[in-house]
């Protein structure tokens, strides 16, 4: 049995490509090898990757060598995973790989000669490592368009956004060369290019994942996970990836494998933190979802933001920034100067200077403000299980709209009309979705966000499940695909 794609008469209930619970599960009964999965995939990746620019770094020969252990029963097959593709994104570590992280400040560092542990449990899982996925510099955009590299571009139309910052990954699994992907998501980056690009994209919880070794903030806002073209991919990895630890912040979602029975109550909003409503299709993918929610059973009503947005606008952006900061100092040590343009690009430096120019205790008075939207949020999650939204305020942008090169004023008016949405479950540390629910008239994708209280992924995915049930997408294939 080969994994080939299905061709277009394929139904709406059938996946025009298996996940990956369905190939690690052809591999265990010996219907395709761990090689020929593999080899596949690397085929795909090569005559994509130059159309796409998902790769920033190949680790075929490796991943090659994996899958041939994994047939000469070197590797343990039962893992959840054994044998299926997949990609590691460039903000993260992995040992043997260099660490770019979209930036060429970065270029001429060696790889890395270690991972952290939530990276040893991807490799526990059985998952065949590619490469590395490509990623702005530092996750900063919500884009993949990043001067160290080629643009990454969205299967769905070459010339759009793939979102970002995991926007390599969405667009490597929305064509077909791996089934999911590793994403990050500090202020929306699993779920902006999940949307972007048709797939279903869970951002934990904060705590919920075996930790990493990236930065600790006042906020921690940032948490690892997937993107995937199925619900029980991302419900099956986050059970192998969660914390289990003694004294985990939370307790243990554990297996996920289809929708409760429980009816909900459903808040829906549709215009950004700012108050700015979205484009026209963007809404009506909101509304729509309201009306499947509705459909079945749930019980949906119209709901305001819990903060006021302008202020919490500026006080993320100050922490957001705090990261660039953080970066020039670490790149100015390196070099023994103020990095410029040459090395950085203008946004992060601006979000630098923006740092740098706060008043005495500007940023600590943020912090505060924010630890209180936090709480502001849990109060108002006493009111409803789901909160439904968009992800963005319009479909995925064209390249360039809201890329790093784009003048300062004019990228921070795109970017408040354009990433209203996701920012605030960050903050408060608590679990939301992009559900792949509507394609645009020209064919574009757009998600919609379900996000529930801190601890609720379980809800969440049982949702998701109900969901992809009720309206499937996973036979969707996009014009740019394997």
């Amino acid at each position: 049995m080969d994994l080939s794609p299905r061709d277009s008469t394929a139904t709406r209930q059938d996946p025009w490509v298996p996940d990956g619970v369905e190939i690690a599960e052809r591999i265990r009964r010996k219907d395709v090898s761990a090689l020929e999965v593999a080899q596949q995939a690397v085929r795909a990746a090569e005559a994509l990757d130059g159309r796409l620019g998902m790769l920033v770094t190949a680790d075929f020969d490796r991943a090659l060598d994996k899958a041939r252990r994994l047939d000469a029963g070197q590797g343990d097959r039962d893992a959840p995973f054994a044998g299926v593709p997949f990609l590691v994104k460039d903000l993260t570590d992995y040992a043997g790989l260099p660490t770019r992280s979209g930036s060429r400040a970065m270029l001429s560092l060696p790889p890395a000669q270690t991972q952290d542990a939530y990276t040893d449990a991807l490799d526990q899982a059985g998952l065949v490592v590619l490469g590395k996925s490509a990623t702005p510099e530092y996750g900063f955009l919500p884009t993949t368009e990043p001067v160290a590299f080629a643009p990454t571009r969205n299967p769905w139309n070459l010339e759009h956004s793939s979102g970002g910052s995991s926007g390599g990954a969405a667009a490597a699994t929305a064509a077909g060369v791996v089934p999911l992907a590793h994403a990050s998501d500090g202020g929306g980056s699993i779920r902006i290019p999940a949307a972007c690009c048709g797939l279903f994209g869970l951002k934990p919880s904060r705590g919920r994942m075996i930790p990493g070794s990236g930065p600790r903030r006042a906020i921690d806002l940032v948490v690892d996970h997937c993107v995937s073209r199925s619900v029980r991919d991302s419900a099956v990895l986050l059970a192998a990836t969660e914390n289990r630890a003694a004294g985990a912040p939370l307790p243990a979602v554990g297996p996920v494998s289809g929708p409760a029975t429980r009816r909900l109550r459903v808040g829906l909003i549709t215009e950004t933190m700012l108050g700015v409503q979205p484009d026209p299709e963007v809404r009506t993918a909101a509304e729509n979802a309201a009306k499947l929610m509705e459909s079945l059973g749930h019980m949906v009503e119209p709901v305001a933001w819990p903060t006021e947005g302008g202020v919490f606008a500026m006080d993320f952006l100050a922490l957001w920034a705090s990261g660039a900061a953080e970066l020039v100092d670490v790149v100015a040590q390196t070099i023994g100067h103020q990095p410029d343009e040459t090395l950085l690009e203008p946004f992060t430096l601006a979000m630098a200077d923006l740092v740098r120019h706060l008043p005495a205790g500007g940023f600590e008075q943020s912090i505060a403000r924010l630890n209180a939207d936090a709480l502001a949020y849990d109060r108002w999650l006493e009111s409803y299980d789901v909160i439904i939204s968009p992800v963005l305020g319009k479909p995925p942008a064209s390249l360039g709209w809201v890329a790093p090169t784009v003048s300062i004023p004019d990228l921070t008016e795109r970017l408040n009309a354009y990433v209203g949405y996701t920012t605030l479950h960050n903050v408060a540390g608590a679990p939301s979705m992009s559900v792949p629910l509507h394609w645009t008239a020209d064919g574009l994708p757009v998600g919609v966000q379900f996000a529930g209280r801190v601890g609720a992924e379980r809800m969440l995915l049982e949702l998701a499940f109900e969901l992809e049930a009720a309206q499937p997408w996973a036979w969707r294939k996009p014009p740019v695909s394997v």
